[in-house]
């Protein structure tokens, strides 16, 4: 089958899509990924055919303030939709199927109804609604009756603040415009663990949760500083926040450091601007480790709470500890908390130098370590990459419906 991929958004949006890809080029498949150039290096390197969409979304967040991220992402988007939308018209004929994720969701979505492809939505977060827990970007915890609303009126926030640039770049191509309804009823694969987050019984035939999506580590070898610092001592603690906009390198100064003492641990730079001399002597300092051949080298993570980073924590059988930014990571913060694997949900604009070291204590703890321990060998047994391909294999070659309905 020929086959064409579309996300857009940072490193932890794009990494878990390219590993589908490479998944689906290894079942024999013709793919093509459509993505942020700045994310493309890591698809590059899995031998993927890439074409880059217009934007920047590393540049768009360096500097800003967190609090200022939506509104960046949403105008980048909003931006370059037109654009996006006449690449993927351009990359689309003779596909079988358009794969889409991200910000260039509603691209995808009208891509797919301008052609008659298929459209199967490959998302990190569950977004259909359901009773058993709210909306992922929703910042508390909500009664059940009310989990439902909170997807509903999040989902149609989203849309709200997208739909004029999207119904200009229909515009341009003959679509109608869509009105205030969301887009429903199309497959949805969700790269979320069953065994973390098990599919709620409520959800509607057309929503999965296959499983993580990471390509495996095989021929990785560590640099040998790394494998030396490795072999030097105790596990170390892992530390890491991704590609987080507004990430002060202060915090590791004047908390985390604090917080580990004489502990060894290991800082992953991500995006920030970290060096190695600005840490500590036990703090050692590494760009980009597959986490998969990581953490399990580790004793526990702290990290910012992403899907992506909860989910390979998870993995690896190691307590997380989630210093929430925002977004999805509060979910996932309290998610960890439910599961017995870490008792405080903490806020990384409030977090404590005293709240962190009680919480590295609790995860040191038997209860932690042994509630990681069974939940990461029950992950360990999934196959979320060979889930999706099979998933997306019957979707796009077996006839069913593309689900580009205009309801």
């Amino acid at each position: 089958m020929k086959l064409l991929a579309v996300t857009y958004g940072t490193e932890g949006d794009t990494r878990p899509v390219a590993a589908l890809c490479r998944a689906l080029v290894d079942a024999g498949h013709d793919v093509r990924l459509l993505a942020d150039a700045s994310t493309l290096p890591f698809a590059d390197r899995l031998g993927l055919s890439t074409r880059p969409l217009a934007g920047n979304v590393r540049d768009a967040l360096t500097g800003i303030r967190l609090s200022d991220t939506p509104f960046v992402l949403t105008a980048l988007a909003n931006d370059h939709t037109t654009e996006w939308l006449d690449v993927v018209l351009e990359e689309a004929p003779g596909c079988d199927a358009i794969i889409v994720s991200g910000l260039a969701g509603f691209v995808g979505l009208s891509a797919a109804e301008a052609t008659g492809i298929k459209i199967i939505g490959a998302m990190l977060l569950p977004l259909t609604p359901t009773r058993q827990f709210p909306m992922p970007f929703f910042p508390i915890a909500l009664p059940k009756w009310l989990n439902p609303l909170s997807h509903t009126v999040l989902n149609n926030l989203v849309w709200g603040t997208m739909r004029k640039a999207t119904n200009l770049a229909r515009r341009a191509h003959g679509l109608p415009p869509r009105g205030m309804v969301v887009w429903s009823g199309h497959p949805m694969a969700y790269g979320v663990s069953p065994a973390l987050l098990p599919r709620p019984d409520d959800y509607p035939p057309n929503a999965w949760h296959t499983g993580q999506w990471v390509p495996p580590h095989n021929g990785y070898t560590p640099s040998a500083e790394l494998a030396a610092f490795l072999a030097a001592g105790e596990k170390p603690i892992y530390v890491g926040f991704g590609s987080m906009a507004g990430f002060d390198p202060m915090l590791l100064h004047h908390v985390v450091a604090p917080a580990l003492g004489e502990r060894r641990a290991i800082f992953s730079r991500g995006w920030s601007t970290v060096d190695t001399e600005s840490l500590p002597p036990n703090i050692f300092l590494v760009d980009s480790v597959p986490h998969d051949w990581l953490l399990p080298h580790c004793a526990m993570a702290v990290h910012h709470g992403g899907s992506g980073t909860t989910h390979s924590a998870c993995a690896a059988g190691v307590p997380s500890i989630i210093l929430s930014f925002g977004f999805d990571q509060s979910f996932w913060a309290r998610h960890m908390v439910q599961l017995g694997i870490a008792d405080e949900v903490l806020d990384v604009h409030a977090v404590t130098r005293e709240q962190l070291f009680a919480a590295i204590a609790f995860a040191d703890g038997p209860r932690a370590q042994a509630r990681a321990s069974e939940l990461g060998l029950a992950m360990r047994q999934e196959d979320g990459l060979g889930v999706a391909v099979r998933l997306i294999e019957r979707i796009a070659g077996a006839g069913e419906v593309a689900g580009h309905s205009m309801s």
